[in-house]
């Protein structure tokens, strides 16, 4: 089982932590990584685009010349797609580009991103993290405290809403719980920053 030391927020050693190896141990599976990021950046696409067809355009409601005797191709309206100004033919319309996953595929995948970050020696386990009341600078030191001058990810066990307002103000840092813990966020964070109620959650769940 993969073993990783127990922080205090001063940054000092208090002990150690035995990870679940099913969970934090298991060799990744790259492949399924790379679908589930696909997977879930199509879901966070707006997917807002909007071109007018020929319905939409304003104007050519009159036939600009008569059927025949001009010499010229016949056209019904100044506003069709071969128009300069006129609609846009197959173009891009509102849509969702969301979809699912099989459960077993997101599992895997979340296990992958987790048993990386233990293999790349990017996790660091907290006994707790606390504080008082809303502060930035605090927050700051304890990043200090831990060597921490990259993005990183920040796991509790549950929703702390002082904590989330001492973090919120600082670049690259994010705080979720555990059960809102994503790949999307593990992939793009360097480090990786749980609680030890916040390490027992996630085994709880994914064990």
């Amino acid at each position: 089982m993969p073993k990783v030391s127990v922080l205090n927020q001063a940054g000092t050693s208090v002990g150690e932590i035995e990870l679940n190896e099913a969970i934090f141990g298991i060799v990744p599976n790259e492949a399924v990584l790379f679908e589930s990021l696909v997977q879930q950046r199509a879901s966070l696409r707006q997917g807002n685009h909007k071109v007018k067809t020929r319905a939409e355009v304003a104007g050519g409601g009159r036939k600009p010349w008569r059927q025949k005797g001009t010499g010229r191709a016949r056209q019904g309206s100044i506003r069709s797609p071969q128009w300069r100004g006129g609609g846009i033919v197959f173009g891009p319309a509102p849509r969702s580009y969301s979809y699912k996953l099989p459960k077993k595929v997101r599992r895997l995948a979340l296990l992958s991103a987790l048993s990386t970050k233990v293999r790349e020696e990017d996790v660091i386990v907290l006994e707790g993290l606390t504080f008082n009341a809303p502060k930035t600078k605090e927050f700051i030191q304890v990043l200090a405290n831990l060597s921490i001058n990259r993005k990183a990810l920040i796991v509790t066990a549950d929703l702390d809403e002082t904590l989330a307002l001492s973090a919120r103000n600082i670049p690259g840092i994010s705080v979720v719980t555990a059960s809102g813990i994503n790949v999307l966020d593990l992939i793009g964070h360097d480090k990786l920053v749980m609680t030890k109620a916040a390490v027992q959650k996630i085994e709880e769940v994914l064990g």
